[in-house]
């Protein structure tokens, strides 16, 4: 069983532009050097999950026009720029299975787990860690390597990001982790 680092959202446009979120920034370096450790393993591939919106997008609705495909505000930060052979899968709904190829790749790579990071622990991480439980797949959440998204409330961010893990381990039974136990 192989297992994939799916890196969620970690976009111009979600860290520093339209929809800056200031809790991703300290997940940048952990998400870093996971990719960083997948990359060196056999039995791990990285896949980014990135938002690459089109006009007429039922989510621009709701946040407005934000990661437009083909824009550099849906371009992955610098620091975690995707390298070879790391896939990346566009995608238009908060899931990363919502009509895109992620299926397909995680079957022709033969993968049984899935570790998600990135934006955002309520709602594109929980959304995809749902579909990766209805397929079958064993779901790991490093708390230290996602955020919710801080702009949307006013109640404290780390209550907010307990509770949407809380919810990925009661409901999808993700095992929540940090960081440095996947290293």
């Amino acid at each position: 069983m192989k297992t994939a680092l799916v890196i969620v959202d970690m976009l111009n446009d979600f860290v520093d532009g339209t929809l800056a979120n200031p809790a991703a920034k300290p997940i940048i370096d952990p998400i870093g050097a996971l990719a960083e450790e997948a990359r060196r393993r056999d039995d791990w591939v990285v896949i980014y999950a990135n938002d690459a919106h089109r006009p007429g997008d039922f989510e621009l609705a709701i946040f407005g026009e934000h990661a437009m495909a083909g824009t550099r505000g849906a371009e992955v930060i610098d620091d975690l720029r995707p390298e070879q052979p790391d896939l990346v899968v566009p995608k238009r709904y908060y899931s990363a299975f919502t009509e895109t190829d992620m299926t397909t790749n995680l079957a022709i790579h033969q993968v049984g787990q899935v570790v998600l990071v990135g934006q955002h622990t309520d709602c594109c991480i929980r959304h995809t860690s749902y579909d990766a439980f209805q397929r079958g797949l064993r779901v790991v959440v490093p708390a230290d390597a996602t955020a919710v998204f801080e702009p949307l409330g006013e109640e404290p961010v780390q209550t907010r990001q307990q509770r949407a893990l809380d919810y990925l381990k009661t409901f999808y039974g993700a095992e929540v982790v940090e960081s440095r136990d996947l290293l």
